[in-house]
C-alpha cells in the first residue's frame, strides 16, 4: 500500500536526503517565473489553459517519476484513453530516495522526468527554488472547489501552484474496542482524557500503553498543526521558525505526560514488533491518517474485528484535526513539454485518473468524492461492520487552517532524531528538544541563502 511506504519513509534517516536536500536549499527560497524558458531542456513553461488541451490532442512523449502503487493502473488507463501519448513510468525509489536522484538531475540540468510525485512536506524545497512549473498558468486555479481546503494550500508554494492534490490524510484516532471494553475505558474526545485512559490502562496491564511514540518529525508537526500551531513561516528567503508558539506549548504539555511518564510505547512504528503490538492489544490506538485502514487491513490480520475509529481528541472538545501524510504530481521546469505533462497531471488528479487511486485503497483529496454515498457510507468488514469514511470524512473537513512547512522540511525531518528524539530517549522535557530542534534548524537555514529567525 502506498499509505504503508508513506509511513517507512517516515523512518529513514535521511542520509541521502542531507546531501541531496541541502543543495535544494542552498538554491534559495525565491519564487520562480513560470513565463521564463527553460533553456537547459529546450522547453518552455509559458503556457494558457487552451495549451494543456492542445497538447493532449497533439499527443507525445512523457516520463512520470512515481512510487504508489496505483500508478501502473493510471498509466495503463490514461493511454488507453490518449493512445497518441506514451507514459514512461520510471520507480525511482520511494520518498527520500527518489528526492535525491531528482535533485541530481535538476543540478545536471537534463535526465528528469516531465512529472514527478512529491509530498506536500517536499514541495516547498522543490518549488521554491524554480525546480517546478507554476500550474497557475495553465487556469488550474480554477479547480481549487475540487479539493479540501487544507491539501490545495498544500500544492501551493507562495503564489504558485505546483501540483493537483492527489490524496489526503486527516487524522482521527484508532482504537481497540476489545481492549477499551475489557479495562472499562471510555473513547477520549478530549486530550486530557485521552491522558486518563493511558494511565488508566498501563495501570491495569504494565505491558500494554495507549499508542507508542519514538520520535517522530511528521507525528510532531502534525499534532502541534491540530493544536492550532504555526511554527514555520515563509516569505520569500525570509524564514521564521517558533517551535515554542502556543500550538506547540498546548501539544507538549499534554504529551509531555505521556512521554515522561512511560505510558507510551518506544516500539518504533513500521516495525514487525509494532505490527504484532496492534494486533495483540498492547498498543491500543493510534493518533494517525485516513490512509491507516489499508496498512491494518494488510498488515495486522490479527486485529481484525478488534479495532474502530473516532474523531482525534481534542483540547477543548470542538472538532479539529491535522493532515498528516499526502502527495501531489508537479511538472518538473526541465520538461520540454510542460503542456503535456500538466495535463497528464489533471488527468491524474482531477480527472478518470482519480478512480484507479481510489481503487488501490487511497485516501481521496477529491472533495466530490469524499461526499460520495458509495464511499461514505461504505462499511469496513476489518472495523466489525463500522462506516470508518464517515469519521474520516468529517476528519477531512475539520483540519485546522494556516499551516505551512518550511523550505527545508525534509533536512528537518532528517535531524529531529538527534534533537527532539533524545527526549524521547531519556523521557524528558520535549520543550527541550523542539528548542534543540528550533536552533538547529535556523542555523542551517542561514548557511544556507536564508534569512531565518528564531
Amino acid at each position: 500500500m502506498k499509505s504503508h511506504l508513506r509511513g517507512l519513509r517516515r523512518l529513514v534517516v535521511a542520509g541521502t536526503a542531507l546531501t541531496a536536500l541541502a543543495v535544494v536549499a542552498a538554491c534559495g527560497g525565491g519564487s520562480s517565473n513560470s513565463s521564463t524558458s527553460n533553456s537547459a531542456s529546450g522547453g518552455t513553461t509559458t503556457g494558457t489553459a487552451d495549451a494543456v488541451d492542445a497538447a493532449l490532442k497533439a499527443g507525445g512523449e512523457l516520463t512520470y517519476w512515481s512510487w504508489t502503487p496505483s500508478a501502473p493502473a493510471q498509466v495503463a488507463a490514461f493511454m488507453k484513453q490518449y493512445p497518441n501519448v506514451k507514459v514512461n513510468l520510471v520507480n525511482a525509489g520511494t520518498g527520500n530516495d527518489q528526492y535525491t536522484k531528482l535533485q541530481n538531475v535538476i543540478k545536471a540540468g537534463s535526465g528528469g522526468p516531465d512529472v514527478a510525485q512529491v509530498e506536500y512536506q517536499a514541495l516547498p524545497q522543490f518549488a521554491l527554488p524554480g525546480s517546478l512549473v507554476d500550474l497557475n498558468q495553465y487556469g488550474f486555479s480554477q479547480y481549487e472547489s475540487s479539493y479540501t481546503a487544507s491539501t490545495w494550500s498544500s500544492v501551493h508554494a507562495g503564489s504558485g501552484l505546483y501540483g493537483l492534490p492527489q490524496d489526503s490524510g486527516p487524522m482521527a484516532l484508532f482504537y481497540n474496542k476489545e481492549v477499551f471494553t475489557k479495562y472499562g475505558i471510555a473513547v477520549p474526545k478530549t486530550w486530557d482524557e485521552y491522558v486518563a485512559a493511558a494511565k488508566k490502562l498501563h495501570a491495569a496491564n504494565p505491558k500494554a500503553h495507549i499508542t507508542n511514540d519514538s520520535g517522530d518529525a511528521g507525528f510532531t508537526t502534525s499534532m502541534i498543526w491540530q493544536a492550532g500551531g504555526k511554527p514555520f513561516k515563509t516569505d520569500g528567503k525570509n524564514v521564521t521558525i517558533n517551535l515554542a508558539d502556543d500550538g506547540s506549548k498546548k501539544w507538549t504539555s499534554t504529551w509531555n505526560q505521556l512521554v515522561t511518564g512511560g505510558l507510551v510505547s518506544n516500539i518504533p512504528g513500521w516495525t514487525d514488533e509494532w505490527f504484532k503490538a496492534l494486533g495483540d492489544g498492547t498498543i491500543a490506538t493510534l493518533a494517525t491518517g485516513a490512509w491507516m485502514p489499508g496498512v491494518m487491513e494488510s498488515s495486522v490480520k490479527a486485529g481484525a474485528g478488534k479495532w474502530a475509529v473516532a474523531p482525534l481528541p481534542t483540547y477543548d472538545g470542538q472538532p479539529a484535526t491535522a493532515e498528516n501524510g499526502g502527495s501531489t504530481e508537479s511538472v518538473l521546469k526541465q520538461s520540454k513539454n510542460p503542456a503535456l505533462a500538466a495535463a497528464f497531471v489533471r488527468w491524474l488528479n482531477h480527472d478518470e485518473g482519480v478512480k484507479p487511486f481510489l481503487a488501490s485503497g487511497g485516501f481521496p483529496a477529491t472533495t466530490a468524492d469524499l461526499k460520495d454515498p458509495a464511499f461514505v457510507d461504505k462499511p469496513s468488514a476489518y472495523f466489525g461492520g463500522q462506516k470508518i469514511n464517515q469519521v474520516l470524512t468529517g476528519a477531512a473537513g475539520n483540519v485546522v487552517k494556516g499551516w505551512s512547512y518550511l523550505p527545508y522540511e525534509l533536512y528537518a525531518n532528517s535531524i529531529y532524531g538527534d534533537t527532539v528524539g533524545k527526549a524521547y530517549q531519556s523521557k524528558s522535557d520535549l520543550n527541550t528538544g523542539l528548542k534543540a530542534w528550533q536552533d538547529a534548524l535556523v542555523s542551517y537555514g542561514n548557511q544556507q541563502g536564508f534569512q531565518v529567525n528564531g
